[in-house]
């Protein structure tokens, strides 16, 4: 092993006001519960894997300041805070220009499947914008398609409501595509991001929904619906409580299509359609106010 490489994998204990986060870290949530339990382990068996740190040098007034900044390991460095630890181990690897850095944080990060889908988008984007980096290049450096790549970029598309969502966990990317597919029907694309978490839709579901919005868009002027037809639907949609569509043929015929997200909620229509039928008969046979009974 040459002497260069000894340096470089060398262990380093650096006392933690020295070091600083990497301002190109592509992660931007960090679960306090997860640092807690992580800042837990660290004080019982220490940081078993060194951070990977690189060494700046900033000149001032009274001469050249030294601090670290953070490649990998900024988890292990939060929760090291957290217990207060004085000094933490480091590998200290030379200066790397600012799209190294980045792309190192974003490997690792994406490696270890730590970062959100938002939060991949982000940093994909800042690889293309600031350092003019191709799509097929970031795939091939962390073991993706391009197509993947443009994918997840795309998500920065959608409101800021959904990507909180995405954020939290609350939908999957995977639900983001077919939201995108409505980007230019803000309305519908609002509706069906509701109906993804109301009812729990799977991503396949969602896909559905979002084609025969896309047909109905697609279709010709004349054949959309009328006023009145949307009327009707948004009557029996209001009664129901699902989505409901009308759909005419030249010859005054149609059929009406009501939607459901699961068994329970199929049942659920079928007892409010049952029971509407119930009251109506029971309605017709009842006597008038005025008319006796006869005994």
């Amino acid at each position: 092993m040459t002497d260069a490489l000894k340096e470089k994998e060398s262990v380093f204990w650096i006392p933690t006001d020295k070091i600083k986060p990497n301002p190109y870290q592509p992660r931007t949530e960090f679960n306090g519960a997860a640092l807690k339990g992580l800042a837990e382990s660290i004080r019982q068996y220490g940081i078993l894997q060194p951070m990977v740190v690189t060494r700046l040098e900033v000149e001032t007034p009274s001469g050249i300041d030294v601090y670290y900044e953070i490649v990998a390991g900024e988890r292990r460095f939060r929760a090291s805070q957290l217990i207060g630890l004085k000094e933490v181990p480091v590998i200290i690897r030379r200066e790397e220009p600012a799209k190294v850095r980045l792309e190192l944080a974003l490997v690792e990060n994406v490696q270890r499947q730590d970062l959100n889908p938002v939060e991949r988008a982000v940093a994909y984007r800042r690889l293309v914008e600031e350092f003019s980096v191709d799509q097929k290049e970031i795939a091939q450096r962390i073991g993706k398609s391009r197509e993947s790549i443009a994918n997840t970029i795309r998500i920065l598309q959608l409101p800021e409501e959904i990507l909180e969502a995405v954020r939290a966990g609350v939908i999957t990317e995977g639900h983001t595509r077919p939201l995108l597919m409505l980007s230019k029907r803000p309305e519908e694309q609002k509706e069906l991001f509701q109906d993804i978490i109301d009812h729990r839709l799977s991503v396949r579901e969602a896909e559905r929904i979002s084609r025969r919005i896309a047909r109905e868009r697609a279709r010709k002027m004349d054949d959309l619906p009328s006023a009145e037809t949307r009327e009707v639907e948004e009557k029996l949609g209001n009664i129901l409580g699902t989505r409901v569509e009308i759909q005419r043929n030249s010859g005054g015929k149609g059929k009406i299509s009501i939607e459901f997200f699961s068994e329970e909620e199929l049942r659920g229509l079928t007892s409010k359609l049952i029971q509407e039928q119930q009251e109506k008969l029971t309605e017709s046979l009842a006597p008038a106010e005025d008319e006796p009974f006869a005994i």
